[in-house]
């Protein structure tokens, strides 16, 4: 008869002390419209996989593109004034 083993790890992963801390909460928060806009862009790119790109398609995902761009400059501008910035 083989012994069960438990699974402790997998148990205590999600303790109490295993939360975000408010430091991590808010780079989370600075990143979010890095993140809001990535996920735009992967939007506009699922939304084609399964037909031919129209020239509304071929906008859609250059906007979200810029958009994600945009973002990630803002972002780094954030850094250059002194704000943190988790890379």
């Amino acid at each position: 008869m083989e012994h069960i083993v438990t699974v402790q790890d997998a148990v205590t992963a999600f303790a109490d002390f295993m939360e975000p801390t408010n430091t991590e909460l808010d780079a989370i928060e600075q990143e979010m419209p890095v993140i809001l806009a990535d996920v735009d862009l992967l939007d506009a790119h699922i939304t084609t996989l399964d037909r031919t790109l129209t020239e509304l398609d071929v906008r859609r995902i250059r906007r979200a593109r810029r958009r994600a761009l945009a973002a990630r400059v803002a972002l780094l501008s954030q850094g250059s004034t002194g704000a943190p910035v988790v890379a």
